[in-house]
């Protein structure tokens, strides 16, 4: 359980300097429009350190981390998420900017992103396989 919560941890960490840094460069450039900057905040607490919290209490009430769809499950997420958080920098900061990408680069972020989203979901698939295949552990009370 200690672990999901240091990974919470570290989750949180990154959305409160993603949230400062997008404070800090928008205010900086002197933008006050949309950008999908705003969006890797959301993402890393949301997807990052909520997620890890509830995995954390299901790996303490099952035997969840013993399935052998974890251990993938792990690796797909914990790389598809700062993948797509890369993608939302990579798209928010010329946004914020007001530079003019060209078809080729909005294409290549576009699709990079779209391949973020296929391994979040494909982390998510392993993630219920794994948990149909959970059984309660009843721990004694301390």
């Amino acid at each position: 359980m200690r672990k999901y919560i240091n990974i919470s941890f570290i989750y949180a960490i990154a959305a409160i300097a993603c949230g400062v840094f997008y404070r800090e460069f928008t205010k900086l450039i002197g933008f006050s429009g949309k950008t999908s900057l705003a969006f890797a905040h959301l993402h890393l607490f949301v997807l990052g350190m909520a997620f890890f919290l509830i995995i954390a209490v299901f790996s303490e009430i099952t035997d969840l981390t013993g399935q052998k769809q974890f251990k993938p499950f792990m690796l797909l997420y914990n790389t598809g998420l700062p993948f797509m958080v890369a993608m939302l920098f990579a798209r928010g900061i010329p946004q914020a900017m007001d530079l003019e990408l060209s078809r080729g680069s909005s294409a290549a972020i576009s699709g990079m992103a779209g391949i973020a989203h296929i391994i979040m979901t494909a982390a998510v698939i392993l993630l219920f396989m794994a948990l149909r295949n959970c059984h309660v552990t009843v721990r004694p009370s301390k």
